[in-house]
């Protein structure tokens, strides 16, 4: 079959012609081909087999390119990179690869099409076009790999049990594309990965982590974790969830599985945000209950303090799979510790007082916390799920029409600590922290308005109760 159409860019005919003046064979393999056949639009990045040296031909390519792109060279990999069009072009020659026990990198020889095909750790992985000029656009599929497309499968070119043995980062891989393309893991696939789920120790956290991240961009990451979990892949790499996972029953009292309840959560949530850190906070809003979980004869099962636990897990979590220690954890800290706030205020009368100390405390992410909570109601009773989720709209209005008003958001005291120092003649006290709470206090309470005047007053009036003396010389 040809596919030159698959190959209109102008690229692929340089590549074409570079390889030529070198006296090469090369090949487009791999994503680009999977997603053109799959109608996926246009892939970013560009795999090229040559059949000899794959970084002669990246700079033979740039020297034919008019804007003359720098070339990258990896040569240690054998690898060349460069970006033409936003195109990420990555050159390499054909290679045979074997493996040590205790690592993932492979021992590499030069080899053939046919070689590099088989190193491939999928079918729909392994398709590749010609690029040669008599045959331009021909299609390689040494191992029925456009079937498996029509069929939605995900396979291994070779012996499964081998293929996630050699380079265990591929069982991550399985289950991302399967959670990305709908597609079914092969029954022999499925079993070898369960088998080798302990080689996914030799896997460094950030390569777990970039696989992690896709599950959770994709449309349905339920999919993906749930087959982490039957696996036994996600006891090494998240044994937070798998802790949720499972409902104990004490005198007929029982509580929902957490776990089944967190996936649920995670794909509400990504139905309505494609904020990656936002669907992070939903996977790991209730791995506090787990080490919290009690049961008491009167009130049945209780979880308390959870949201508290959970956010100190969440440092730990991120620390030991190396995700970043930042403004991106500390939000996912904030949405875990706060994940209940609005779901108990819409269980009661929803007052200004309340609605004001929710925006104070959860700032500029207000409506990300509202999102998560809103996700988090997962009940099958039509009559409680539309009560919630009425009280979260009432919720809503109320975090506008506050806002609107006091101005809560990103609260700036009007009233600084130094002009209680200078009003006062005062060095640093624990009387200027009275007066700040205090002022702070009465905004949120709604006794003042958040406005300089009545903080002014305020402030003079509690001088006064603490006995402090107005300096008349400032």
């Amino acid at each position: 079959m040809n596919y030159k159409n698959a190959l209109q860019h102008n690229i692929f005919k340089i590549i074409s012609q570079s390889a030529k003046e070198l006296n090469l064979d090369s090949y487009v393999i791999g994503g680009f081909v999977r997603d053109y056949l799959l109608q996926r639009g246009l892939t970013k990045d560009i795999d090229i087999v040559a059949i000899g040296d794959g970084i002669q031909l990246a700079l033979q390519v740039a020297r034919n390119l008019p804007s003359k792109p720098k070339v990258q060279v990896f040569k240690t990999y054998g690898t060349a990179m460069l970006i033409y069009d936003d195109i990420e072009i990555e050159f390499v020659g054909a290679r045979k690869e074997s493996y040590t026990e205790n690592s993932r990198n492979p021992i590499v020889e030069n080899g053939s099409l046919e070689d590099d095909q088989k190193r491939r750790d999928f079918t729909i992985n392994a398709l590749a076009l010609n690029l040669r000029e008599e045959c331009f656009g021909d299609l390689l599929d040494p191992f029925n790999g456009i079937q498996d497309l029509k069929d939605k499968i995900i396979r291994t070119p070779l012996n499964p049990d081998i293929t996630y043995s050699d380079d265990p980062l591929r069982m991550m891989r399985a289950i991302r594309f399967s959670t990305q393309l709908d597609f079914k893991i092969e029954q022999a696939s499925l079993k070898a990965i369960s088998k080798n789920k302990h080689r996914i120790q030799i896997i460094t956290n950030e390569r777990i982590v970039v696989e992690l991240n896709k599950i959770l961009e994709s449309k349905k990451p339920s999919f993906g974790f749930t087959l982490l979990e039957e696996t036994g892949l996600l006891d090494y790499i998240l044994p937070e969830l798998t802790a949720l996972k499972g409902i104990d029953e004490v005198e007929g009292q029982r509580h929902k599985d957490n776990f089944y309840h967190t996936l649920e959560v995670v794909d509400n949530i990504s139905e309505k945000t494609n904020n990656l850190w936002l669907r992070w906070a939903a996977l790991l809003h209730d791995i506090g209950k787990a080490p919290t979980k009690k049961f008491s004869k009167k009130v049945g099962w209780t979880f308390h303090g959870h949201e508290f636990e959970g956010s100190k897990m969440v440092y730990h979590l991120f620390k030991r799979l190396k995700m970043p220690l930042n403004d991106k954890m500390k939000f996912v800290q904030k949405m875990v510790l706060m994940s209940s706030r609005p779901i108990v205020l819409a269980n009661d009368e929803v007052t200004d007082s309340a609605v004001r100390r929710l925006v104070f405390d959860a700032g500029e992410f207000v409506d990300d916390l509202m999102t998560l909570c809103e996700a988090d109601i997962t009940t099958k009773n039509p009559k409680k799920f539309n009560l919630y989720h009425n009280n979260f709209k009432i919720v809503r209005e109320k975090i506008v029409e506050v806002e609107e008003r006091d101005h809560i958001r990103n609260f700036q005291p009007p009233i600084s600590g130094e002009e209680i120092m200078e009003t006062f003649n005062l060095k640093p006290s624990k009387e200027i922290g009275i007066i700040k709470e205090a002022i702070k206090e009465a905004i949120l309470e709604g006794d003042i308005p958040n406005e300089y005047e009545a903080a002014h007053q305020l402030m003079l009036n509690e001088g006064k109760r603490l006995g402090l003396i107005v300096d008349n010389q400032k």
